[in-house]
């Protein structure tokens, strides 16, 4: 299969820990189980986003602010989801949400979404990332690219999404030859749409082109009406029992 004939020529590490992103779930009142499920214990969980309003918000959400609190105390990373546009916004708005995200949330980084891809654009993704950095100590940076970028953006953050879609294009995905240079915690995989009976492979898919930090529904979205990310896949606890007992690895 394509993605098991990629030049890559690396071995998967016996110590790799899968676990999952949360690309970010629905607001806590729409999706209280879902929020609530985040903090059992033992689960395989490198972070989760928050997502308030495509942003911060315009106000402190009280809810919000619980959901998050509870997730930090439970040793979970959140991270605040920054909307790139593609190199669109401007860099004084991408900083305003991650001020309002540090002060009325209190996050431990940013997931910089729909983040461009191409070379040109790095030098202003690098200058953002840097400041980030200076007004939120240790925080943890993923570029929501969604697939393949400029190999000089896995310079810049501490994650790069490089596929973000759905299962028909994931499964016959290929890894660019580039990533064989970085550890597999450096890469994230989102997919949507993905049967029950596909997880097994999907796991391989995951691990053979390197990436640790996945995303794995049956939701789809809808031609682009709807959000596959907002609420937990039907085979949620079949997954989690398979990435925490080390199914993956």
């Amino acid at each position: 299969m394509p993605h098991l004939t990629s030049t890559k020529t690396t071995t998967p590490s016996t110590e790799l820990r899968t676990g999952f992103g949360i690309p970010g779930f629905a607001h806590p009142l729409v999706a209280p189980a879902e929020w609530g499920e985040l903090t059992r214990p033992d689960m395989p969980l490198h972070w989760a986003v928050l997502n308030v309003a495509d942003g911060p918000g315009a106000r402190p959400d009280p809810h919000c602010l619980e959901a998050a609190g509870r997730l930090r105390n439970a040793g979970v990373r959140v991270l605040g989801h920054v909307d790139t546009t593609y190199g669109a916004r401007t860099f004084g708005e991408m900083i305003s949400d991650a001020h309002r995200y540090i002060d009325w949330y209190q996050v431990d980084g940013f997931l910089l979404d729909r983040c461009p891809t191409e070379r040109a654009a790095l030098p202003e993704i690098r200058r953002t990332v840097t400041t980030l950095r200076a007004i939120r100590d240790d925080a943890h940076v993923v570029l929501g690219h969604g697939t393949h970028p400029y190999p000089g953006y896995a310079e810049s953050a501490d994650q790069l999404v490089t596929f973000s879609g759905p299962w028909s294009d994931y499964r016959w995905s290929q890894v660019a030859e580039w990533t064989a240079d970085y550890p597999p915690e450096r890469f994230c995989h989102f997919v949507h749409g993905m049967p029950r009976g596909h997880l097994d492979e999907a796991l391989r898919i995951a691990r053979w082109q390197g990436a640790s930090t996945i995303y794995f529904t049956d939701h789809t979205d809808r031609g682009g009406r709807t959000d596959p990310w907002e609420t937990m896949p039907g085979y949620w606890d079949e997954i989690v029992s398979r990435i925490g007992t080390g199914v993956s690895e």
